[in-house]
């Protein structure tokens, strides 16, 4: 029994280690947010400028040595950033490329990580075969949020975006399980390949089930009993947690059962949502991942320091030339079997041919460039056990951390800035047919609006000749189906439609803008209400997101 004096203390020491790790984390937050700041203004993608500033910081005088439990980047970061890529990834796109998606997501991470196994086990050491697969399996995945942050706002054709990110669905379930079976394999001392993969099949297998169960159940809720916003939001934040949990309760593949899960309600999510619910839930869901995102982004320039400290029986010549040749073979590996996936399907199969276009040599060069490493990568790393069954120290742990952090460090910093300057050289123009997206949307817009101007006719007729106010709802509609159809019968003439949008989209801003200050004039009058003044600028902000979007 503890005595008063010594509750006490425990009391007042729990509460300043508390305490101590909460001004900590949100000194980090405050930090992400200023790198972020600094990476928009210099324009590098902000993935690669945090992990360049969290090693920055990590040298300061003072600050303290940061370590992360494996289970909470795991628990904490992983199943919702897997969620929130499922729900906005297209199902028709996904389906669509679905052979070059699963090639790369589990074939690609498999001859990566037999690649790095043979490889390491020649340059490392003591190294065996088993703890070469456990590097490989850590390794071998590519972070689809560092290659879309610096795709973003890049000439990158459709296909090879659709690639990168349903890659990013399927590969992180296949390192995980090398990674599970290489760490069962040291532990144990035995592996046997059938028992492998039929344990490979049921972990995916079932972890799909469990997803789908899951999503099901949450979908019957929030379409029949969640009728408002402020639980729809909090349920779908609470999804991707209960998918994970469930599925590694039975040890399944949890990444699979978020992944699933997260692409079933996505596709039925107009069945739950509305407009309110829609917006809400974007706002949150962007703001979680960019703060998930960036946390694990800077934590990995933060930890570098600690795991070089952890490198007793090797010298730092000799982990960075390791870190070094293993980062050129991910490289060298990813861009031959993107190619090989690209090309030998379609030697093999004249219906692929026939139904798709060749990829030619620019874009799988630039698939294979965007194979940078990150947030799961990491979290493998940190999650190699401390020690064996027998109690004694995992063999060769600091040296698998630090090789993975030379990699993420290698492909996320060189791969990452140099990867719009190959998009600029090799001026890689849009492969597949398809109308442009600006095109679309005044397609739908047409169509759209002679179906109210005949919803109108049908219904309203009445009301029309008899109200002035009602009749304008009609002329509106009809004035913008003849700008719309303007628009569209001058097709040929794209320079001068492309100028006339600029022309538009710049108007169309200097009002917004000119609206908003007289907004601000208005609220500083407090002649008017504030939730109409609020109102008010709320639909400014969607109108000028609109603009700004294309």
């Amino acid at each position: 029994m503890y005595t008063q004096v010594e509750k006490e203390f425990f009391a007042i020491f729990i509460s300043s280690m508390i305490h101590q790790n909460l001004l900590l984390i949100l000194a980090l937050f405050f930090a992400m947010a200023l790198l972020y700041l600094l990476s928009q203004r210099w324009k590098i993608s902000y993935p690669i400028f945090l992990v360049i500033g969290g090693l920055a910081i990590s040298f300061i005088p003072g600050v303290p040595s940061i370590s992360v439990h494996p289970d909470i980047v795991f628990l904490i970061f992983l199943p919702p950033l897997l969620f929130e890529a499922a729900w906005y990834t297209s199902w028709n796109d996904f389906w669509k490329w679905k052979r070059s998606i699963f090639l790369l997501g589990f074939g690609l991470v498999l001859i990566t990580s037999l690649a790095i196994a043979y490889f390491s086990v020649n340059i490392i050491p003591g190294f065996t075969l088993a703890f070469g697969f456990l590097l490989g399996g850590i390794i071998s995945p590519p972070d689809a949020v560092a290659a879309t942050s610096v795709l973003k706002g890049l000439n990158m054709p459709k296909r090879g975006l659709t690639i990168l990110e349903g890659e990013s669905l399927v590969n992180d379930a296949a390192s995980l399980t090398v990674f599970r079976f290489a760490i069962a394999a040291i532990l144990t001392g035995q592996f046997v390949l059938q028992e492998a993969v039929t344990d490979f099949f049921v972990l995916a297998l079932m972890g799909v089930v469990v997803g789908l169960f899951i999503a099901h159940i949450l979908y019957f809720v929030l379409r029949y009993w969640a009728k408002s916003s402020s639980i729809t939001t909090p349920i779908t934040l609470i999804a991707p947690y209960l998918m994970y949990i469930v599925a590694e309760e039975f040890h399944w593949s949890g990444v699979l059962a978020v992944v699933s899960g997260g692409l079933f309600l996505s596709f039925r999510s107009n069945d739950f949502l509305n407009y309110h619910t829609r917006l809400q839930a974007k706002e949150v869901w962007a703001t979680v991942g960019f703060l998930l995102n960036g946390f694990v982004f800077i934590l990995i320039g933060l930890e570098l320091p600690v795991i070089v400290e952890g490198l007793e029986d090797y010298s730092m010549e000799e982990a960075i030339k390791y870190g070094l040749l293993i980062s050129a073979i991910v490289i060298v590996v990813r861009i031959i079997l993107v190619y090989v996936a690209g090309f030998i399907p379609r030697f093999i199969s004249a219906k692929i041919r026939k139904k798709e276009k060749s990829p030619g040599l620019k874009l799988p060069f630039i698939i294979g460039w965007a194979g940078m490493r990150g947030v799961v990568s990491l979290a493998s790393a940190l999650a190699i056990p401390l020690t064996l069954d027998t109690g004694e120290a995992f063999p060769h742990r600091n040296m698998i951390l630090f090789i993975t952090f030379i990699v993420i460090l290698v492909t996320l910093i060189f791969q990452g800035l140099t990867l719009p300057l190959f998009l600029k050289w090799l001026k890689i123009e849009e492969i597949d047919e398809g109308v442009p997206e600006e095109d679309q949307i005044e397609s739908i817009r047409l169509q759209l609006a002679r179906e109210c101007v005949e919803h109108l006719d049908e219904k309203y007729s009445n009301e029309m000749s008899q109200f002035e106010t009602i009749a304008r709802i009609k002329e509106q509609l009809e004035r913008s189906i003849r700008a719309t159809e303007r628009t569209l019968l001058e097709q040929t003439q794209k320079e001068e439609v492309g100028s006339v949008r600029k022309l538009y989209r710049k108007i169309m801003l200097e009002l917004v803008t000119l609206r908003r200050a007289g907004l601000k004039r208005l609220k500083a009058t407090k002649q008017y209400d504030h939730e109409v003044l609020r109102d008010m600028e709320d639909n400014l902000d969607l109108e000028e997101a609109r603009l700004n979007k294309h």
